[in-house]
């Protein structure tokens, strides 16, 4: 089927916002070619479970094709539509299985050597769509990252990455720090009240925090972590079971499927299964699950806040240990998680970056428990050194000021 056979009925299957969406804007839909068109629906069917950063964009990308005359829109997609496709995918069911049928044309149009051309048009057609997106944000954005939890000393260089882009502080008081940074970004949620825009990360057990803050935690997942790896255990045993069909089994799972209780909130629920099925080893190790979702809720939530602890994670073992989750006593890596999380400090300053008003945005990075930190913002000078002995709420307030 073509999308200019479109029909309301076909829908019927999508959660009820999707649904409505994709009934409204039908006329659109039918307009589009066969190579974007299902691209553009894996986004739209779960609408519903979306971030509201997401929604917008959503809805601004319905409103500007749907304001496009048939020669614009023409214009718009010549460039997919010169995209042959086979016609096995074009007997796909591509309205109720988009992810599916992306996965099948991704292969397909590497094997036609068609890929570079679909990434073109993709590029080309997201500078226009980009043009007169919506970008206004509650607040200055603020990034933190505290990493080394458990590590007593370390004698090496910290924030190497980071460096020339902001000052280094080499004598803080390190006392109360976290209780300092959570608090503040606590008083931020409340002053800038945003759904899903200020966010709580932490790689072990999630301090105490304000209900204002989402909050994805390492530990508080683990009946969730324990049964997606009893479910890979079950589903790899099977015969012909590879690791593409694998992907393609975790990515249609569900909290139901795993079964976990609801928690009232189905977006969080949603995301926290996301994180776990689509992100490579979010499932064992904690350094890799803060580094994963920081760079998730950075891209598709695109918070005003976010404040992502690291903590330490259990040492390298066997994968089929690993997977299995045997062992009651797993020996931890203090030292490994720390290099692990100096790093992604490094990525979530990028990610972060990559977000509308950047040049106006605060990053910081502190050693846990240690005088050292560096911040990044519009206000502190670039690659230099510090050694005021200011706390940790105090250079906070400096980073933001």
């Amino acid at each position: 089927m073509l999308p200019s056979d479109l029909k309301p009925e076909q829908f019927a299957g999508y959660p009820s916002q999707a649904r409505k969406l994709a009934v409204t804007h039908l006329r659109t839909l039918q307009q589009l070619p066969l190579s974007f068109l299902p691209v553009f629906l894996r986004e739209v069917i779960d609408y519903d479970f979306r971030f509201p950063a997401e929604r917008t964009a959503i809805d601004h990308e319905l409103f500007t094709l749907s304001s496009l005359t048939p020669v614009q829109l023409k214009d718009w997609f010549q460039a997919f539509l010169q995209l042959s496709l086979s016609p096995k995918l074009e007997t796909f069911d591509w309205i109720n299985q988009p992810a599916q049928f992306v996965e099948q044309l991704s292969a397909y149009l590497w094997t036609t050597h068609q890929l570079d051309a679909f990434r073109e048009a993709a590029v080309t057609y997201g500078n226009r769509l980009q043009k007169g997106a919506p970008e206004q944000i509650a607040v200055r954005r603020l990034g933190i990252a505290i990493i080394g939890q458990g590590v007593a000393s370390w004698n090496e260089p910290l924030f190497l990455n980071l460096r020339k882009h902001g000052t280094y502080f080499n004598q803080l008081k390190p006392e109360n720090g976290v209780d300092l940074l959570l608090a503040a970004v606590e008083a931020r949620a409340k002053a800038h009240p945003v759904p899903y825009g200020h966010w709580y990360i932490d790689g072990g057990h999630a301090a105490d925090h304000s209900s204002l803050l989402s909050c994805v935690a390492f530990q508080k997942m683990e009946p969730l972590r324990a049964a997606l790896l009893k479910d890979i255990q079950t589903e790899t045993a099977k015969p012909g079971m590879g690791p593409e069909e694998l992907r393609s089994h975790m990515a249609r799972l569900s909290s139901v499927d795993l079964g976990i209780d609801k928690t009232g909130d189905d977006v969080l629920e949603r995301f926290q299964v996301k994180l776990l099925t689509e992100g490579s080893g979010t499932q064992i190790f904690s350094t890799t699950f803060v580094q994963w979702t920081t760079r998730e809720v950075l891209r598709r939530a695109q918070p005003v806040s976010l404040f992502a602890r690291f903590a330490p994670r259990q040492r390298q073992r066997p994968m089929n240990e690993l997977l299995s989750g045997s062992g009651t006593n797993l020996e931890l890596d203090p030292v490994g998680s720390l290099i692990d999380a100096d790093m992604a400090a490094y990525y979530q300053w990028i990610n972060q970056q990559r977000l509308p008003h950047s040049e106006q945005s605060s990053f910081l990075v502190w050693f846990e428990g240690h005088k050292h930190a560096l911040a990044i913002s519009p206000s502190l000078p670039r690659g230099t050194e510090s050694s005021s002995p200011l706390d940790l709420g105090q250079l906070l307030s400096l980073a933001t000021g």
